[in-house]
């Protein structure tokens, strides 16, 4: 799959609200005829979730586990380590599997393992790869894990493990890596780290974060382009929210109505590719709108889905499935 979407897609960043309805449109029933009228509704157990037509199984069901605990050698601007702290250390080997392992026993179906990036943006895996391989083929986790850059070594070691996903954030504005992310060359390396992925095998999620240049949009289009040059077994919008004691702090996040532009281009641009809304974005009526963009834009689910979007797609025809499970792996059910 390989082709151009950044001129539409900016043509739809400039069309009026009543024209953007009609691109929305034109997405949603191109997504109807090609995947049905099922939305997939996510609900990962690190968030505790329940809305009046779901609540989680278990806490323990898909867990996220930091390899690195809350340490993290970038300290992104937007982040600063703090998502960090809402995941459960496992700093060893060891102390990986047995949480896993616990997991298993209490009747959970998965594992995020992500972490804290080295001052070159790459996760510190290559030590966990053996652990990861006895979670998979021992306790058969569903297993999905937050790369960062990668190596061909660490790439080679997550495809001999055959985890379910490899999620990677792929930004498409060289300024915006260098002073958020404080890599250089961000897009060449993403794309690059998605092509060795890909190239072993292993499923690709890559993240748009939109609004990730202080509340403004800038690359996510490019983003999308970069990553449509590749194969991705499906990709996840997900949106600025601004976090206390970080340097965005007191940025306005963007607009639902930009979110949803940026949406329907993702959707229009890969038609054939699971798009899906993540959980990190702005929580309260911020969250209720942008959930109903993401079902006018015809996106495939949504993670962390409030009442009011149920509500909303149903009343145009859609069938809420609900999983608790990572989004990411929404291309098991779509294929």
């Amino acid at each position: 799959m390989s082709f151009d979407i950044i001129d539409d897609g900016h043509i739809i960043l400039e069309v009026s609200s009543d024209e953007l309805q009609e691109l929305m449109q034109e997405a949603l029933d191109q997504r109807l005829i090609i995947y049905g009228n099922n939305l997939l509704c996510y609900s990962p157990t690190a968030y505790p979730y329940s809305v009046r037509n779901h609540t989680q199984s278990s806490s323990h069901n898909f867990v996220s586990l930091s390899v690195t605990g809350t340490s993290c050698s970038l300290n992104c601007e937007h982040c600063d380590g703090r998502l960090l702290r809402g995941m459960e250390p496992a700093t060893t080997p060891d102390s990986l599997f047995d949480r896993c392992r616990k997991i298993k026993t209490q009747g959970g179906e998965g594992v995020l393992i992500s972490g804290g990036s080295d001052s070159k943006g790459h996760v510190p895996l290559e030590r966990f790869i053996e652990p990861i391989k006895r979670i998979k083929m021992e306790l058969n986790l569903e297993v999905v894990v937050h790369t960062g850059l990668v190596s061909e070594t660490t790439a080679q070691g997550l495809a001999e493990a055959q985890i379910d996903a490899a999620m990677l954030d792929v930004i498409g504005d060289e300024r915006v890596s260098r002073e958020v992310y404080h890599i250089e060359d961000g897009p060449k390396k993403m794309r690059d780290s998605l092509d060795i992925l890909e190239a072993l095998g292993v499923p690709t999620v890559p993240h748009v974060l939109v609004g990730l240049d202080y509340g403004r949009l800038s690359g996510e289009i490019e983003a999308l382009n970069l990553i449509s040059q590749g194969n991705p077994a499906a990709v996840v919008i997900i949106a600025l929210n601004p976090l206390r004691k970080t340097s965005m702090e007191s940025v306005a996040p963007p607009t639902p109505e930009d979110i949803g532009r940026i949406m329907t281009i993702a959707r229009l641009g890969m038609k054939e590719v699971p798009i899906l809304l993540g959980c990190a974005r702005p929580m309260g009526r911020h969250k209720v709108e942008t959930d109903k963009f993401a079902v006018m834009s015809g996106l495939n689910g949504v993670a962390l889905i409030s009442q009011e979007g149920i509500d909303f797609a149903q009343e145009r025809g859609l069938e809420p499935v609900f999983l608790d499970i990572c989004c990411s792996l929404a291309y098991k059910f779509l294929s």
